[in-house]
């Protein structure tokens, strides 16, 4: 069964297509090193009447956007792989300090599928 890492990012909103520039890169490089697929979402629809909405859930002020991102792998033996030769690949290292978000407020997971629909 497949293997997915997914991300909850809070992005304010002047800095969006500044991570959607570094978003596109990781991407391109993601596949490149052989992730099934790559999404990046940002928040649109998140006034929801029921459950945790997601701006309470992450503390976002007016000013900030909530992403939701995911890499779908093989396996997660297949993500570890992926996953080293991403971190291993040149044009992904940045400055951590001049990144668009808040590093710290980043909430990242790996995830076994187990409903493929």
């Amino acid at each position: 069964m497949a293997y997915a890492d997914g991300f909850v990012i809070v992005v304010p909103k002047k800095k969006i297509d500044a991570y959607k520039r570094i978003a596109k890169k990781a991407g391109k490089i993601w596949r490149e090193h052989g992730c099934l697929d790559y999404k990046e979402c940002v928040g649109d629809d998140l006034k929801v009447k029921w459950g945790l909405p997601f701006p309470k859930l992450t503390k976002t002020k007016p000013n900030e956007a909530v992403v939701f991102s995911w890499i779908v792998y093989k396996s997660r033996k297949h993500r570890d792989a992926v996953n080293k030769k991403v971190m291993a690949d040149p044009r992904l290292h940045m400055d951590m300090n001049d990144m668009p978000f808040e590093m710290k407020r980043m909430s990242y997971g790996g995830f076994k599928v187990i409903v493929d629909a």
